[in-house]
């Protein structure tokens, strides 16, 4: 497979999983299992750790979970419904073990969870009554389903007890086996499609427009995380107890571990047991117990650093390497790929694996026809694993990493402390070229609508496009368009429409379009906040970069070297004369003081008399930044109880002054 290829491949994956999770998320009609989609996913999110010049503004990798229906109202998520890390591998566990002590200390709990296979909801109540029901959706807003969720029985619409004014509660909407079997067994006699599996007839239902219908299915519920404004309990465990008394079903199999050892013990116990339960769960859920500690290790954009869910071990099979191909991704990282005989893996017919890079390539010692165990645990193209050198054919010839770009010829390079190898020729490389537009017209870019994938890869081959900057000549072409097979009179129109409707589009929004490596949306929002316009960040220096939150060396020798080559900034010329934004919009901002202008701060720990978002506010008020972790870049680490011993260390390896939040307050006193 060529490199051009491979980007086609990687382009097909992530259209082919945003299309299961439309399937799976909005309209219940799921195309493929669980397992296949998960082990898809987990590969897909490792590739990108590896090879994050790959990484697509429309991978299911930047969603938490999927689309928002357009049948219900849309609700803001007071708390994010984040999704949890997981894994197939123990070991992971104890690493993930391990970064917890080094946060924290040794001193906490887990609680260990039964991970559903259902329908995640959460449910909003005021005075104790129920008031709102909604779906994940997005993760950030969610499809207001109350009426429908008022139906199941085991959720209280009023509930008992000494209870918060106002809470959110969160779980998981569920069908029995048994119940799934018989309505699945009537669609059958009413010539309906089946669904797939309960979790998928219970998402389903959620999604019915008549409520009433809702009303003949018999869902259940378990619900297993409390929010509200104001901290009401000390652990995890003591919530769990307490809600149960208030009237919510809670699930009886959950367990409060006293380490690591207790949790892994709980985790084989379920392995076999959960195979006799009436429900599906395909894993289990492990918490830190203590919610001041769960403050304390905080959250990544997408998941607690307190939790992680332990999936149950993927299938492994043998079947033989045909031959080793190479994809050039849009940066021009190059990603080998294992091209095999067909064999049935996890209910599906596996053709290819990942190889990663040019490490694990050698690491695995491939050689011409070996016979290779492939596992799909964690992967979405699964992966080889090892190699049964025993079916090895005499003579046979060692695979190589290649030294020349499969797509151009063009030497390729190999940055120190990189595993991946890159083709450096991103203006004259067919598969880059292509794939920096596509992603330029992306959603999360520049949004062009009337314009996709398959579009930009047509205009290329026809010479319509060889730059971004061709974009906005074609409508020069309007009468050549035409003579396109499938390009009408109004598609073009609505193309052109679109383009031009692009140069509105903020300076981050067209700073991300780029495609600069290592350049994602939230650091182009950082970058475009902090420069301003172009020509600040072009000018800017190593230093002055990694002054910007979140902008590392690797982020600023890139931006470095993107604005170093001439090619790139004739681009930017262009782009500029043809009314593209570079510069951000002016705000008025008004603080209630600037006594922190220009300084730093980081808040860790409990405080008695302030939340750390209380204290957050009061810092940006005063004009102070926060920042997201301990670096060279920070002026005051704010210092409560229970404070994690490694942030501590760090700080005061870098001498970073603590301070209390008394202190914070006279910094901000007037004189």
């Amino acid at each position: 497979m060529s490199l051009f290829e491979v980007k086609e491949r990687m382009d097909m994956l992530v259209k082919e999983l945003n299309q299961h999770n439309y399937n799976y998320y909005v309209l219940a009609q799921p195309t493929i299992s669980d397992y296949d989609f998960d082990k898809k996913l987990d590969e897909l999110i490792a590739l990108e750790k590896q090879h994050p010049e790959f990484q697509d503004p429309d991978s299911p990798t930047q969603k938490v979970g999927g689309e928002i229906t357009k049948e219900f109202k849309t609700v803001k998520h007071k708390w994010p419904m984040l999704s949890l890390g997981n894994t197939y591998n123990e070991q992971d566990l104890r690493d993930f073990d391990e970064r917890i002590r080094k946060a924290i200390g040794d001193d906490f709990e887990y609680v260990c969870e039964l991970k559903f296979d259902g329908f995640s909801i959460s449910l909003t109540y005021e005075d104790g009554k129920l008031v709102r029901a909604v779906t994940r959706g997005d993760g950030t807003q969610g499809d207001d389903v109350t009426a429908n969720i008022r139906t199941i029985n085991r959720i209280p619409r009023k509930i008992q007890g000494n209870y918060p004014e106002n809470f959110e509660i969160r779980g998981e909407v569920f069908m029995h086996r048994p119940a799934f079997e018989r309505l699945n067994s009537e669609r059958l006699e009413n010539d309906e499609v089946p669904y797939a599996n309960p979790r998928n007839f219970a998402s389903g239902t959620i999604k019915l427009q008549d409520s009433r219908e809702v009303a003949k299915r018999p869902l259940d519920c378990f619900l297993y995380f409390l929010y509200t404004e104001k901290i009401v309990f000390k652990t995890h465990w003591e919530s769990l107890q307490t809600v149960k008394e208030w009237g919510f079903h809670t699930c009886e199999h959950n367990r409060l571990c006293k380490n690591i050892n207790e949790a892994l013990d709980f985790i084989h116990e379920w392995s076999n047991k959960r195979h006799k339960l009436s429900y599906d769960i395909d894993g289990i859920v492990l918490k830190v117990n203590n919610y001041d500690q769960q403050q304390e290790l905080g959250f990544t954009a997408k998941s607690p650093r307190w939790a992680i869910a332990y999936k149950y071990k993927a299938e492994e099979v043998e079947t033989t390497l045909e031959h080793v191909s190479y994809q050039v991704g849009r940066t021009g990282a190059i990603t080998p790929v294992a091209n095999l005989k067909p064999v049935l893996l996890a209910g599906t017919t596996v053709k290819r694996a990942t190889l990663h890079n040019a490490n694990e390539m050698e690491r695995l010692d491939l050689h011409e026809g070996d016979s290779v165990f492939v596992e799909k645990g964690g992967e979405i193209i699964p992966k080889i694993i090892s190699v049964n050198t025993l079916k090895r054919k005499e003579g046979a010839k060692k695979i190589r990493y290649p030294d020349i770009c499969p797509e151009c010829g063009s030497n390729l390079v190999r940055k120190e402390g990189e595993a991946v190898h890159y083709c450096p020729n991103d203006e004259g490389c067919p598969p880059q070229i292509v794939g920096k537009i596509q992603h330029f017209i992306s959603r999360k870019a520049m949004d062009i609508e009337g314009l996709g994938q398959e579009t930009i890869e047509a205009f290329y081959r026809k010479g319509y496009l060889e730059h971004i900057s061709d974009l906005y000549r074609l409508h020069e072409k309007k009468e050549e368009l035409k003579q396109l097979e499938r390009f009408g009179e109004k598609s073009i129109h609505n193309m052109l429409e679109g383009i031009e409707k692009s140069k509105e589009m903020p300076f981050e929004k067209v700073l991300f379009g780029l495609g600069i490596r290592y350049v994602g949306e939230t650091v182009a929002r950082k970058i475009a906040a902090h420069f301003k316009n172009i020509d600040s960040l072009r000018n800017a220096g190593f230093e002055e970069l990694t002054l910007v939150d979140e902008i590392g060396d690797r982020i600023a020798e890139s931006l470095i070297d993107y604005f170093q080559d001439e090619r790139h900034n004739e681009q930017i010329a262009l782009l500029q004369q043809y009314g593209l934004q570079f510069e951000g919009i002016k705000k008025e901002v008004t603080f209630a003081s600037n006594r922190l202008e220009g300084k730093t701060f980081l808040i860790s720990g409990v405080f008695e008399r302030f939340s750390r978002d209380e204290l957050s506010n009061l810092i940006e008020s005063h004009n102070g930044k926060i920042l997201s972790g301990i670096s060279s870049k920070l002026n005051y680490l704010v210092a409560g109880e229970n404070m994690g011993p490694s942030k501590l260390e760090k700080a005061n390896k870098l001498n970073i002054p603590l301070i209390s939040d008394n202190e914070l307050l006279q910094m901000i006193k007037p004189d």
